[in-house]
């Protein structure tokens, strides 16, 4: 049997952003990313590795109701991320 467990956390994007596999640029607000990882059995100690990043986003300008997850490179979403948050805030 393989153990999973689920990590969920939101993130605030301040400024319009994009990611690969999203056809479009995504408005400021939260967005709330999904991890899924499994265990790693061969060793003596607990590790898990990820096996999916997903990140829901509003449906796109036809479908403003709608809500699509998208499968997502983590490391992709935390540069836009990190870009993100290192530019000042517009007032």
């Amino acid at each position: 049997m393989t153990t999973r467990r689920t990590k969920r956390v939101t993130l605030t994007f301040r400024h319009p952003f994009s990611l690969k596999g999203v056809d479009r640029q995504l408005a400021p607000g939260n967005y709330e990313v999904v991890s899924d990882e499994e265990l790693i059995e061969e060793l003596s100690f607990p590790v898990y590795r990820r096996i999916s990043t997903l990140i829901f986003v509003p449906g796109d300008a036809y479908r403003k109701s709608s809500i699509e997850m998208i499968n997502i490179d983590p490391a992709e979403l935390k540069a836009a991320h990190e870009r993100d948050q290192a530019m000042p805030v517009q007032q």
